[in-house]
């Protein structure tokens, strides 16, 4: 379906009114959805459309995924989750999870930036050189 881009501005804007101190906050999320709802504008699938899809790029922004070869110690953890606060901000859900097939280091997935220090990344950089 193509959503006009009048309908692009009105769910931008939407979603910006949604946004308290830089977070989404899901009573305005809800309170917004059931507005627009309720007065059904002109293309208003459109607008939701598109607001459905900021809200889910900005859960994704704000959601970080970490693997390692081992589990992780709590150090470790502790040490990760305050890097990536300071380069993202607050409100980042970081998940940890185990991946065998890296070797060692770690895998970093932040939205769409992923920051690969395992050994296998740098196996397949080293045999890409070649």
């Amino acid at each position: 379906m193509k959503i006009s881009k009048q309908a692009r501005r009105d769910a931008k804007q939407l979603f910006n009114h949604c946004r308290v101190a830089g977070l989404v906050d899901e009573n305005r999320v809800r309170q917004t959805v059931g507005a627009v709802v309720a007065r059904k504008p002109r293309g208003y699938v459109g607008i939701l459309s598109h607001f459905h899809r900021l809200l889910k790029l900005d859960i994704e922004r704000r959601s970080a995924r970490v693997e390692s070869a081992v589990a992780a110690t709590d150090a470790l953890k502790s040490s990760v989750t305050a890097s990536l606060a300071k380069r993202y901000g607050a409100g980042l859900t970081v998940t940890f999870g185990t991946n065998p097939e890296l070797i060692g280091g770690l895998r970093v997935k932040v939205g769409s930036d992923v920051y690969d220090g395992s050994v296998r990344g740098r196996l397949a950089a080293l045999e890409e050189s070649f």
